[in-house]
């Protein structure tokens, strides 16, 4: 028998040239990357007229990924991932330095882009004592160069809502 050695090595260093290969797609150049633009920035968020946050949405990787960095009027922080999945799909991972806590982590995923360009993320949550959850995030620009965001919960399967956060992103140039 011949050793196959030189033949696994031959598909791995193949396998790898392809990777390397089809790496030359940049992110910038695919629309699908566009999706979250108008966030993009520094912002003061508001609940009615009070400050309850400060929040920075940054493109990062070459454009690949949008990473958010909240930190609350109180101290708290958390951190979001958006990235395009393989099958072209916007994901969120939301953690928090509460992680261990329900609501410390979650992930949604686009299920919907808005007529007035806003997005919506989704996913389905479980906290110990109401049980498995919805939770979603629309974020809608608004005309003068704010943004909207508001969070909301449904325990029934998604027949109601109820919103958890409702603010207003203010650009932290005043805009």
């Amino acid at each position: 028998m011949k050793p196959i050695h030189g033949t696994v090595f031959l598909l791995f260093f193949i396998s790898v040239a392809v990777a390397q290969e089809s790496t030359h797609e940049r992110c910038t150049d695919k629309p699908v990357y566009d999706l979250l633009d108008f966030w993009i920035g520094e912002w003061v968020v508001y609940i009615n007229d009070e400050k309850v946050g400060d929040n920075k949405i940054e493109k990062i990787l070459s454009g690949c990924a949008v990473m958010e960095h909240w930190t609350g009027a109180g101290g708290n922080k958390g951190n979001s991932l958006f990235f395009v999945d393989p099958n072209g799909a916007w994901k969120q991972i939301w953690v928090t330095e509460w992680a261990a806590n329900p609501g410390g982590v979650k992930e949604k995923m686009h299920v919907e882009t808005l007529p007035n360009s806003g997005v919506r993320f989704q996913g389905q949550l479980e906290h110990p004592t109401i049980g498995s959850y919805l939770d979603r995030t629309t974020l809608t620009p608004l005309d003068n160069g704010k943004v909207s965001q508001r969070i909301e919960i449904s325990t029934d399967d998604g027949e109601t809502w109820k919103s958890s956060f409702d603010a207003i992103y203010v650009p932290i140039d005043g805009g």
